[in-house]
């Protein structure tokens, strides 16, 4: 139904009125950046406020390019919190002054609620909900205001909107975009979920599991700003093309500065130069090791000496005897304490035994003295001796290069065929040359984090979990031991040789047993046709989760057959041509050592492709590898035979191939389907 003139003018009217409050609020924040540098204040009290007013300023100065709302929330004038008032809704709160009721309220704020949860049934006070349609790519202009739908919930009226159905089904070109406007009353549930709750997110393809996550660390960092900027906040993803397929959508939302990394990053103490075999790599993956690695460390304490010390205290010198000396060691040694904080435990008390006696033979003793104590020869040496420093690398080259260590710390847990495969053919003369694989730096994370704890994030939002190993899972969770987490996945798309079959095993590596496992099942993004298909490969996977079903009955899927093998090429760079003729992006998917001959002819034939990182190509040819996680209007899945007999997960990785399609899914092949 096409809006009356005067509606949509006063919009673009009202939408002017808000780039004008908003450019004044960007350039008030500049002058309080200035006036907040003279402020007089303490050192500590200064160097806060600046940060906020900086960051505040900086927030505002980068929001990219877009339209300031989305919707309209009309409220009844009687019954409700809000008697007839009217809040424009969007990314983030504008206005004309402070003290000043607002143009648009944030998506976030608990009165924006309404706009996603009212129904017709249960409108929550709202008489109208308004929702504005605005050109593709808009950056904002007023003009670019196309359209308005009115739903009067207040009368019983409700209906699916177009606006949002466009939305959902527009092309996608370039990186992933936000929600905000578009999100789901289920959604809405997961997005506003409260600080202190880990959440676990099954979600089929298509259903905005991504989106949530990065929706709810923005409501988040909204809702709790202290305690989240406190603690920080991350987010995990399986790879930097993904990471650069989102990494706009937390800004579009008014959220910079939020930590966007991979696991690898964040626990690389040193450059990947070595390679395991899958065997080994499974092996170092294994939860068992945790223990391994616990008894190599503590390995290294002593409680059998038998000497005493003599600690000197001026001309006086106070003895310690050997059974004093081994229950410190051993109590503290009880109490598990990581390692490190272990070893200032018995050199505390070491000092305090000492201190007792100085007490009771001559008085009180101050600080200065007891530092004069612990930092003594004897005590050093003594301390030294029984519980030596050690360093993650040492602990985890002596375990790998030595069949003996590995022998004594594995005993009952690892088999003699684990050890074998664990031990390095060629030891390096010390750790410093040692070259670490991948699956060692796990280790090294581990053994780093049984010495010292590392600081914690107050929430971590970690996607594609399903793929993580019982020992990455404990990384993540040392770094979220005092806050929450987000946990993003789909157990049908778990490709790697460790991937989880049941999301309570993850949850217990994360260190969260008791969190929530919430599916979502019902698809946005993938076509029915496209579902239906990926369904079909879903029973023949080892996982027990939902089918997904879709919204969307539009869609195609096709199937394109070679008549040899030899002719899969020329097969792709027909279907490409035909997609080229549509609007919106091009995927070509294939196992990847196909990839370079599918580069060559689709070259040869003149048509220009990128490879994925390239975001905003129109064309892109990806490996099967690195699809996980991205989308694209037109998907040409190259060959499925192959994709699923590249790897032991080979059905999984193609179930995650057939589900990246937006509009279109064209299969090539030359050989029968493996389902």
């Amino acid at each position: 139904m096409t809006p009356p003139e005067p509606a949509l003018d006063q919009e673009r009217a009202h939408h002017d009125r808000c780039r004008t409050a908003l450019a004044a609020m960007a350039d008030g924040a500049d002058e309080r950046v200035v006036t907040g540098e003279d402020v007089s204040a303490s050192g500590a009290d200064a160097e806060v406020l600046g940060y906020r007013l900086r960051s505040h300023a900086k927030e505002l100065r980068e929001l990219p390019p877009g339209p300031l709302f989305f919707g309209r929330l009309d409220f009844a004038r009687a019954g409700t919190g809000h008697p007839g008032q009217s809040y424009h809704v969007g990314r983030l709160r504008i206005t004309e002054h402070p003290a000043a009721p607002p143009l648009v309220v944030d998506w976030r704020a608990p009165v924006s609620r309404a706009f996603y949860q009212a129904t017709a049934r249960d409108p929550q006070g709202v008489a109208v909900r308004r929702r504005f349609g605005w050109a593709p790519g808009s950056r904002g202009d007023s003009a670019d205001l196309t359209g308005l739908e009115d739903e009067h919930l207040e009368r019983g009226e409700e209906r699916v909107s177009g606006i949002v159905a466009r939305e959902i089904e527009r092309p996608r070109v370039g990186p992933m975009r936000d929600i905000a406007a578009t999100i789901q009353p289920e959604q809405d549930d997961l997005v506003r979920g409260d600080l202190g709750l880990t959440v676990c997110v099954q979600g089929a393809p298509g259903t905005g599991k991504t989106a949530v996550g990065l929706h709810r660390a923005a409501y988040l960092l909204y809702t709790h700003p202290q305690r989240i900027r406190r603690g920080g906040l991350l987010v995990l993803g399986p790879n930097r093309t993904f990471l650069s397929y989102i990494a706009e959508v937390l800004p579009a939302l008014g959220e910079t500065g939020v930590r966007q990394s991979t696991l690898a990053e964040e626990i690389a103490r040193h450059p990947v130069t070595g390679t395991d075999d899958e065997r080994t790599a499974v092996v170092k993956h294994d939860a068992r090791m945790a223990e391994v690695l616990r008894r190599a460390l503590y390995a290294r304490v002593r409680t059998d000496r038998t000497d005493s010390l003599a600690v000197p205290d001026g001309s006086y010198r106070w003895r310690l005897g050997p059974e004093e000396l081994t229950r410190i060691v051993t109590d503290v040694r009880a109490e598990e304490p990581p390692y490190g904080v272990g070893r200032e435990r018995v050199r505390a008390r070491i000092v305090r035994a000492v201190r007792e006696r100085a007490e009771r033979r001559s008085g009180p003793r101050g600080t200065a003295w007891a530092r004069r104590i612990e930092r003594s020869r004897p005590v050093s040496a003594y301390v030294d001796t029984v519980w030596p420093r050690a360093r993650a690398e040492e602990v985890v080259a002596g375990l790998l290069g030595d069949p003996g260590a590995l022998a004594v710390a594995a005993e009952g847990v690892l088999d003699a065929g684990e050890r074998k495969a664990l031990l390095w053919t060629g030891p390096p003369r010390s750790w410093k040359s040692a070259r670490w694989s991948a699956a060692d730096l796990v280790l090294l994370d581990e053994a780093a984090g049984l010495v010292e704890r590392p600081e914690g994030y107050g929430h971590v939002v970690v996607d594609e979990a399903q793929d993580l190993s019982p020992m990455e899972c404990r990384a993540i969770a040392r770094r979220a031991a005092f806050g929450s987490l987000t946990v993003l996945g789909d157990l049908a798309q778990g490709t790697t040789p460790w991937a989880a079959r049941s999301w309570s095993a993850v949850l217990r590596h994360l260190g969260k047993p008791d969190a929530a496992v919430i599916p979502l099942t019902t698809g946005f993004r993938v076509p029915r046709a496209v579902v239906t298909l990926a369904n079909r490969l879903l029973r023949r996977l080892d996982v027990d989760v939902p089918a997904a079903r879709s919204l969307r009955g539009d869609g195609e899927l096709s199937i394109r057959r070679a008549a040899t093998p030899g002719e899969v090429p020329d097969a792709v760079v027909a279907a490409v041509r035909d997609a080229l003729e549509r609007d919106g992006s091009v995927g070509v998917v294939a196992a990847d050592a196909d990839v370079p001959r599918l580069r060559r002819a689709l070259a040869g034939a003149g048509v220009e492709a990128s490879g994925p990182e390239a975001l905003g190509a129109r064309v892109a040819v990806v490996p099967a590898s690195v699809v996980k996680g991205l989308e694209y209007d037109h998907v040409v899945a190259v060959e499925p035979a192959a994709i699923a007999e590249a790897e032991e997960r080979g059905l999984h990785r193609l179930y995650v191939v057939l589900t990246r399609a937006v509009s279109r899914l064209e299969v090539v092949q030359a050989r029968e389907l493996p389902f």
